[in-house]
């Protein structure tokens, strides 16, 4: 009777210990998971914040200096002053 005894208890801290190292197992691969997907969000918030950055230097530029918008208007919509050639090359 005692060695059955024993034998259930051993059999009881096996099954716990497996279940234990289960939920171990689990819980640290949900880690892992959860700081790559934080590593990739950080790095996205910076391109993003690189891209922020430089779309407020040009909205800047548009606010303060016409010759900046003088120069896109000209090359994105093809203006040109009175009688002024644009000479145009294929690339």
């Amino acid at each position: 009777m005692r060695q059955f005894l024993i034998g259930i208890y051993v059999l009881g801290f096996v099954a716990i210990a497996a279940g234990s190292t289960t939920f171990f197992w689990q819980t640290r691969s949900e880690y892992l998971r959860q700081n790559e997907v934080a590593r990739v969000t950080q790095e996205r918030l910076l391109v993003a914040e690189a891209r922020l950055r430089e779309q407020q230097k040009t909205l800047e530029r548009l606010e303060n200096d016409p010759a900046f918008v003088e120069t896109l208007i000209r090359r994105r919509l093809g203006y040109v002053k009175p009688n002024e050639l644009i000479f145009r090359f294929e690339k």
